[in-house]
């Protein structure tokens, strides 16, 4: 139990809240195309194809970095899985988006990693992105789809899932280290989140 009041976070962590969210049945979706040029696409994925979409969805603007510590062999464990799922939209050739269903837990799937690059936010594609993301995952024998999102995550992100159908059911307070200060991102990424090192 967390006593009220200010805590304070040790030099060199990060402290993050932590929204987790749930669907227990499937929710409507509105059907809308995707814009002219863009295509949806399941990946075989690979490390290095992961990390590149993976960094420019998430960890210019934001801090996701959870993957970024992993080297190819953890990663690969997780891709590999027949119950990991990975899609992509593919725009001029490039490909500019992240959904990765988890199902490896019998009767659940976990939103694991979802969102666009810079490309394409904007253009109407995260709704065509998420309905398929409800689709693929009721396609299977799950009781529940869940997803989290956090304070160094876009500060849209809550807001979308919740009009997705998805219901926040627990919050959490989460430190870590502080991936700028490690060295797995540099130190001008997640300019939202300032960094504090221990004093000299």
């Amino acid at each position: 139990m967390i006593a009220d009041g200010f805590h304070d976070v040790p030099p060199g962590k990060v402290a993050m809240i932590v929204t987790h969210l749930e669907m227990t049945s499937r929710a409507d979706t509105r059907q809308i195309p995707l814009p002219e040029g863009v295509s949806f696409h399941k990946v075989d994925a690979r490390p290095e194809w992961y990390r590149d979409v993976f960094r420019r969805v998430g960890s210019q603007d934001w801090l996701w970095y959870g993957r970024l510590r992993k080297n190819d062999a953890e990663l690969m464990d997780i891709l590999g899985d027949p119950g990991v799922e990975v899609f992509t939209l593919r725009h001029d050739g490039h490909d500019e988006a992240l959904l990765e269903l988890d199902f490896r837990v019998p009767g659940e799937c976990e939103l694991a990693y979802f969102g666009l690059t810079a490309a394409l936010i904007g253009t109407g594609s995260g709704r065509y992105l998420m309905n398929e993301a409800i689709t693929r995952a009721w396609a299977k024998p799950i009781t529940r789809f869940h997803v989290h999102t956090c304070t160094i995550d876009s500060p849209q992100a809550l807001a979308f899932y919740r009009r997705s159908g998805f219901t926040p059911c627990r919050q959490q307070v989460e430190i870590d280290d502080d991936p700028r200060v490690i060295g797995v991102l540099p130190e001008d990424h997640g300019p939202n989140v300032p960094i504090f090192r221990a004093q000299k």
